[in-house]
């Protein structure tokens, strides 16, 4: 019979003091703040972007639909006969 095999002893956790200074730990705090206020800002103005070009699609979508409901060629098409309602 074989020998089992002991668990491999767990790597000794260093602490944060252990590891090189991250960017966050190296930059100030107004400079840190700064930074946060100009990624909230990008985000907020991505975001109205993409608010408004779904206005302008939905706005382009309601001129199309203004301008199909006058066309008459494209009512005759579309439209739906159906006798077995009217009988």
């Amino acid at each position: 019979m074989s020998k089992k095999r002991k668990a491999a002893p767990q790597p000794n956790t260093s602490s944060r003091e252990d590891k090189a200074p991250t960017l966050k730990d190296m930059l100030s705090a107004d400079i840190l703040q700064k930074l946060k206020l100009q990624a909230d800002e990008l985000k907020a103005s991505e975001e109205k972007q993409k608010q408004d070009a779904l206005a302008k699609a939905e706005e382009a979508r309601k001129q199309e639909q203004k301008r199909n409901e006058n066309d008459m060629s494209y009512l005759l098409d579309h439209y739906k006969v159906d006798n077995s309602k009217y009988k």
